[in-house]
């Protein structure tokens, strides 16, 4: 696809009603912290000599460069014009800096929905395709409420101090699912370890229903696919994976890869070497995993056995969560 230079656009304005933009604030911040940055540096000017010529503070333009902020449109506005930035090049960039500015559905939960869950949210809502890897629980996009619950209840039973509100957690989880699931959204791939399907950190009645459901959503989207990474698979040559990660590609060329590995602290990484050597390891992965029917086939299985392991009831267990998991989809 190739990139046309955007025309100058009128000043839109408040989004009140929280809908996904079209790009990824969180990219385009991104992006435009390196397109100032450059700007700067091919200029021969210091962070310091422009923070005196827009009147403006060093650590204003290093939060800009780094993109630790929001932009401003006006702080950018004078940027360009210090730096003596053509017409063309002024409209490209403000458009960016517009994209960069805008917020999202996310922004309305602000922390109840836990800082992770609402970067997740800004970076897919601009994705075209999501690589995903997971080492110890299964995907957020395709978790059922009852499944996102008793992990919940897994953290509160440890004593683990809460960075966000269960029940607005849940409910932005399902808004995530809704926007990815919805006609356009993105294409994802999801990767689990076969362990992740065998341990038991949920009981087996809730383990076995989630499992159906991912199998059910899989069967019915296309856009969707999902491959089991056995126990015994030979990895092709490379360093194995250290942590689960999500590797996010965007519909506009010049909007870079975005990695985030699932660590302590869920390092983002933007570094072109960083990002490829994920997309190297995620092709080594697909290649070591399951074909996509003999994983929906051993996920099936696993469900059944889960079923009998939970005693008779879970059946009916498993059709009045279906009932109460629709309606809460539509009631968030």
């Amino acid at each position: 696809m190739q990139c046309r230079s955007p025309a100058r656009r009128r000043p839109r304005p408040p989004d009140r009603s929280w809908r996904s933009p079209v790009s990824s604030p969180f990219v385009r911040r991104n992006r435009l912290a390196t397109e100032l940055r450059a700007l700067r540096e091919q200029r021969g000017m210091t962070a310091e000599d422009l923070s005196r010529q827009i009147f403006r503070s060093r650590v204003t333009i290093s939060k800009l460069e780094n993109a630790r902020c929001r932009p401003q449109l006006p702080d950018v506005l004078k940027i360009l014009d210090a730096l003596g930035v053509d017409d063309g090049e002024w409209r490209r960039i403000l458009d960016i800096a517009r994209d960069a500015a805008e917020r999202g559905w996310w922004d309305g939960y602000g922390d109840a929905m836990g800082a992770r869950q609402r970067l997740l949210a800004d970076i897919e809502s601009g994705a075209d395709n999501i690589c995903e890897y997971n080492q110890n629980l299964l995907p957020g996009l395709l978790q059922s409420p009852e499944y996102m619950r008793a992990l919940i209840k897994l953290e509160e039973t440890e004593g683990s101090k809460l960075n966000y509100v269960p029940e607005q957690s849940i409910k932005a989880r399902l808004r995530r699912q809704e926007a990815a699931l919805r006609v356009g959204g993105p294409h994802c791939e999801i990767i689990i370890d076969e362990l992740v399907l065998r341990w038991l950190v949920v009981p087996p009645s809730i383990m076995a229903a989630q499992i159906r459901h991912m199998v059910e959503v899989i069967t019915h989207q296309p856009r969707f696919t999902i491959l089991v990474l056995p126990i015994d698979a030979h990895l092709p040559p490379g360093r194995p994976p250290a942590s689960a990660h999500m590797l996010f590609t965007f519909p506009d060329p010049d909007d870079p890869p975005i990695v985030i590995a699932e660590t302590s602290t869920h390092l983002v990484h933007t570094d072109r070497e960083e990002v490829e050597w994920y997309v190297r390891l995620h092709a080594r992965l697909r290649q070591a995993a399951l074909p996509s029917l003999e994983s929906l086939s051993l996920m099936a299985d696993t469900a059944d056995r889960l079923t009998e392991q939970a005693g008779p009831n879970v059946k009916q267990q498993y059709s009045s969560w279906r009932k109460s998991s629709h309606s809460e989809r539509f009631s968030v």
